[in-house]
């Protein structure tokens, strides 16, 4: 039995997380099934009643796939609830290469990415930097609160 992974994050803003997230994992918004203009045309031609879709929900994508065809599609679902706790999953975002990389060269890739990040509205909560272990890495939140972590 084939089996794919989806992962499904609760959100109040879909679009934002598209675009923060597309960016973070260097992924694509994913883009209606063939033949439909938009994900919303797409699942009124499948049955979904429109009392079941929030305004502007699938007007533009609320998912991201790996243009490599490799990672899991990430869908980022509207709900009204606010975040209130810390996340029980988060993403590691692993960019230094490994412990087989000298620690100058993981800390600097850490430390662009964390600026990009930034810049694409991610909030850094704290730097771990702990030379005598040989770790470099930042804690963050996205857009939304989201926990994760760059290492």
């Amino acid at each position: 039995m084939e089996m794919t992974v989806q992962l499904t994050i609760d959100c109040s803003d879909p679009q934002r997380m598209v675009t923060f997230w597309a960016e973070a994992l260097g992924y694509v918004p994913e883009p209606p099934p063939g033949g439909h203009a938009t994900w919303r045309a797409y699942w009124a031609a499948v049955g979904v009643s429109e009392a079941e879709l929030p305004a502007g929900a699938g007007d533009i994508p609320e998912s991201i796939i790996d243009p490599a065809v490799g990672g899991s599609r990430v869908w980022f679902q509207q709900v009204p609830e606010p975040k209130v706790a810390k996340n029980r999953w988060h993403f590691d975002l692993k960019v230094g290469g490994g412990r087989d990389v000298p620690l100058d060269v993981r800390t600097q890739r850490v430390k662009a990415t964390v600026e990009r990040l930034v810049k694409a509205g991610a909030t850094v909560l704290r730097i771990k930097d702990e030379p005598d272990m040989g770790l470099y890495a930042a804690a963050m939140q996205d857009p939304e609160g989201n926990e994760f972590d760059v290492v």
